[in-house]
């Protein structure tokens, strides 16, 4: 067993424990005075790469704008734009376009994210009666109660928020040839409701597309968990009893099988767009800096996030910071697309409404 260190989020030390069958045990949480984990099963080439992101931020922490090595984050001669960013798109120089997106593309649907102080669900969970918020993501709380998170499963239900300009943009992306993948951290399934086919999706944190039982590993429909999570009762395996589980991804929980397609998907993008996203969350967090340096990066955030604070410079970094659907209406007006966007938006619309009429 290999012993590796790593920092907490108030920069103090701890260890994480590798096992020989690449089986990686992530701490994450505030200081050392309580911790969270998720079990992941990664590569050799994500430890490493998650290593460097690691270093990377400690040697930002230490040194500031320095960098590694010292000196400056260089000068801003020869600093893309957005323009350039949208002359790119428009002139199809970018037909691999990676897409990663958090919360803060949802919160405009009317969902609300997971950590804004006040509004965020880990702040609104008391209701439920948890040790501590994350508890409710955490398998082993799970299995002991899961009534808690099939309470905040039926609010966060798919089907009970509509998709916003920002999913009908990436979209878009996809119609025109252009999105190679869409990365996201969401658990609310307007990805698929906008549109995008799930073979075009990673759901780094699962979805509520499927469904398995906790105990005879029985697999389901998404829809026949539907009935039981509106009526706020735990749905129950036909076959063995057990409590079946949509598959969202719990700390404690690998990864999907499929958030593995990075390997093949990033070394191949040729722009990078990352929104609605404060890049805490490992390994995804670390996905921002796999691409090759000769690739464009595209921000749209509320704020500075990941290698855009702490990386070295990149004259091919583009940060539009504010309102996430206000940015990417922007890059939509940039590129000529809102009259295609807005005709996409009202289609979409008009089925949803025929769907639920039915």
């Amino acid at each position: 067993m290999t012993s590796l260190l790593i920092l907490s989020r108030r920069f103090m030390f701890t260890t994480v424990n590798m096992k020989n069958n690449g089986r990686l045990t992530l701490f994450q949480g505030k200081g050392l005075s309580r911790t969270y984990y998720a079990s992941l099963k990664v590569s050799a080439l994500h430890q490493k790469l998650w290593l460097l992101s690691l270093c990377q931020r400690t040697f930002h922490k230490c040194c500031g704008d320095r960098g590694l090595f010292g000196g400056g984050r260089g000068s801003a001669q020869g600093q893309h734009t957005l323009e350039d960013i949208a002359k790119s798109i428009r002139e199809r120089e970018c037909k691999r376009i990676v897409v990663m997106a958090g919360a803060g593309i949802s919160t405009p649907s009317g969902i609300p994210d997971f950590r804004s102080p006040g509004s965020g669900l880990y702040d609104n969970l008391q209701q439920y009666d948890l040790p501590y918020a994350e508890a409710i993501f955490e398998i082993n709380y799970f299995h002991h109660n899961p009534k808690p998170f099939f309470a905040l499963a039926k609010e966060l239900y798919p089907g009970n928020y509509q998709p916003n300009l920002t999913h009908y943009f990436i979209r878009l992306l996809h119609d025109k040839g252009q999105l190679l993948r869409m990365y996201t951290q969401n658990i609310d399934g307007l990805e698929r409701m906008a549109g995008i086919p799930p073979k075009m999706l990673v759901e780094a944190h699962g979805t509520f597309a499927t469904a398995t039982c906790t105990v005879c590993r029985r697999d389901y429909k998404g829809e026949e968990l539907h009935n039981d999570i509106m009526a706020g009762t735990v749905p129950n395996c036909l076959h063995c009893k057990g409590v079946i589980k949509p598959d969202i991804v719990f700390f404690g929980e690998e990864l999907p099988q499929h958030f593995f397609l990075y390997l093949t998907d990033f070394p191949m993008a040729d722009l990078l767009i990352v929104m609605g996203t404060s890049l805490e969350v490992e390994p995804f967090a670390s996905l921002a800096g796999a691409v090759s340096g000769s690739v464009p990066r595209l921000l749209i955030n509320r704020d500075l996030v990941g290698p855009f604070v702490w990386g070295p410079p990149r004259n091919n970094d583009v940060a539009e910071l504010g309102d996430v659907v206000s940015g990417v209406k922007k890059l939509a007006e940039a590129l000529g697309w809102m009259p295609e966007l807005e005709a996409l938006m009202a289609a979409q619309g008009q089925q949803a409404s025929k769907e639920r009429e039915e």
